[in-house]
């Protein structure tokens, strides 16, 4: 028989329940007939009294069933099949002693090295063999105390739902930051596109402001060479003006100058 895994959590040895090779008869079978006599009772007869033969259970018996109980409550019996058998195995009932629980120190130890479990940080490794600790230590109280049993048991479940809390929490952090990093590599995608057209069209201008710049250029170019002929031709025109004046000057001046004599 090939035991399930192993666990830090003492139990019992493992218990046949049913054989997959056993046919269940679907008939119902039938009833023995009873060995004691039928007893008829006469109209007016005193009744007999029962046989004092019968006893009632124990209290410590009824003590130990319902440890028991409460145990199978807290930690489930495991079921596991080897070659169409059904095995069942239960959580011990025996109480723990000291050298017990030297043991499942060692043991815990032994099993974190073995399994590589990180000493930091989190790690499912140590966390599975931690929560099977704390099973087991569970099962040491609820022995000796079912009550202090039962408030552990209260711990260990609020425990498990805060880190299970704590877990959807992280996930849904991831899922969200995962989210926002698609986004953002899209929208990065965009503004790259973006950045290349205003590039582009910064390209464009500059080539517009350039030409702009030799055509305004030429403009002063030409203005200044038709600024400066008009210039010469003023000066020319001046000069002609000055010149016709001055002969006009000197005849007018020839023609009175015999007139005073």
């Amino acid at each position: 028989m090939i035991p399930p895994y192993q666990s830090l959590v003492k139990y019992e040895n493992p218990v046949l329940i049913s054989r997959t090779t056993d046919k269940k008869s679907t008939r119902a079978k039938p009833k023995k007939p009873s060995s004691l006599p039928s007893a008829t009772l006469a109209p007016g007869a005193p009744v007999p009294t029962p046989p004092r033969g019968g006893k009632l259970p124990p209290v410590d018996k009824k003590q130990q069933q319902q440890t028991e109980d409460i145990l199978n409550a807290i930690l489930p019996p495991r079921e596991f099949k080897e070659k169409g058998q059904l095995w069942v195995q239960q959580v011990s009932a025996s109480p723990a002693t000291r050298l017990d629980v030297i043991n499942l120190q060692e043991q815990l130890d032994t099993k974190l090295q073995q399994r590589q479990a990180r000493e930091t940080g989190i790690c499912p490794v140590r966390r599975e063999l931690y929560s099977q600790v704390f099973d087991e230590v569970i099962r040491h109280v609820t022995i000796n105390c079912a009550e202090r049993g039962l408030l552990l048991l209260r711990v260990r479940d609020e425990i498990r739902m805060t880190l299970a809390a704590y877990q959807t929490l992280y996930e849904s952090s991831v899922a969200f930051g995962m989210r926002k990093a698609l986004s953002a590599e899209a929208g990065k995608a965009d503004l790259e596109t973006k950045i290349t057209e205003l590039e582009q069209e910064k390209k464009d201008l500059e080539d517009e402001l350039q030409k702009m710049k030799a055509k305004c250029d030429e403009i002063e170019r030409r203005e200044t060479e038709r600024r400066a002929t008009e210039q010469r031709k003023h000066e020319e025109e001046l000069a002609v003006l000055k010149r016709t004046n001055q002969q006009l000057r000197s005849q007018l001046e020839s023609i009175l100058a015999p007139q005073k004599k």
